[in-house]
């Protein structure tokens, strides 16, 4: 197993992963729910029109975080929004969610899926960090 396949793994454990961006001066966390990963690499998404996408334009640094029992994931980079040109990524997701098209509307914008890129992945064991790993894609 590779060591981004082990936080994926720990991810879809977890179920709903909360999110850290920046709203102005102010941290803004929001859960999100759908994940998927595709030739080694873990996706997210969000609607182009919703906050939280502008959030990641204005700053790219994020951190998401997840726990099992009294373990925890924290997992930080920089997002990294794909063109998905010929919604090959977009049509993955929609295996993973088939909601997603009815999600994804004129209100909340067509899927915008991203990526951390430059990623660290660092396991917790109650106060103790257990593993790191650094993803320079």
């Amino acid at each position: 197993m590779t060591s981004r396949q082990k936080v994926f793994d720990f991810m879809q454990e977890a179920g709903t992963l909360f999110i850290a961006t920046e709203d102005g001066k102010k941290p803004k966390v929001r859960p999100i729910g759908f994940k998927m990963m595709v030739d080694e690499q873990i996706y997210f998404v969000t609607g182009k029109n919703k906050d939280f996408s502008a959030q990641m334009l204005r700053n790219s640094n994020v951190e998401i975080a997840c726990c099992v029992g009294h373990e925890f994931l924290r997992y930080y980079g920089r997002v990294e929004f794909d063109e998905d040109v010929d919604k090959t990524l977009y049509k993955e997701a929609l295996k993973v969610m088939p909601q997603l098209e009815e999600l994804m509307n004129e209100e909340t914008g067509e899927a915008q899926i991203f990526h951390i890129s430059k990623a660290t992945a660092e396991f917790h064991k109650m106060m103790k960090l257990d593993q790191t790993y650094n993803f320079l894609d």
